[in-house]
């Protein structure tokens, strides 16, 4: 694989669990398992994945630059 689709990647195998899980527990928590309940959840994780996939491109760079700063602190 060629390195620099390796953040795109790497950044989709981040998002997808993570978004998977807050859906399901979001549709869990404001409907619990009702006549329904997956078509929400899938619904919400359409809205979720997209959302969360660009905001990582937006928010990881300033984590990781921020990070180094705590940590390099004496």
């Amino acid at each position: 694989m060629r390195r620099k689709y390796f953040k795109y990647i790497n950044t989709l195998f981040v998002v997808v669990p993570m978004t998977l899980i807050m859906a399901f527990v979001g549709v869990l928590r404001n409907y619990g398992f009702e006549e329904g309940w997956f078509d929400k959840f899938v619904n919400a994780w359409a809205v979720m994945m997209p959302v969360a996939y660009v905001a990582a491109f937006i928010i990881i760079p300033k984590a990781r630059k921020l990070a180094e700063k705590v940590a390099s602190k004496p």
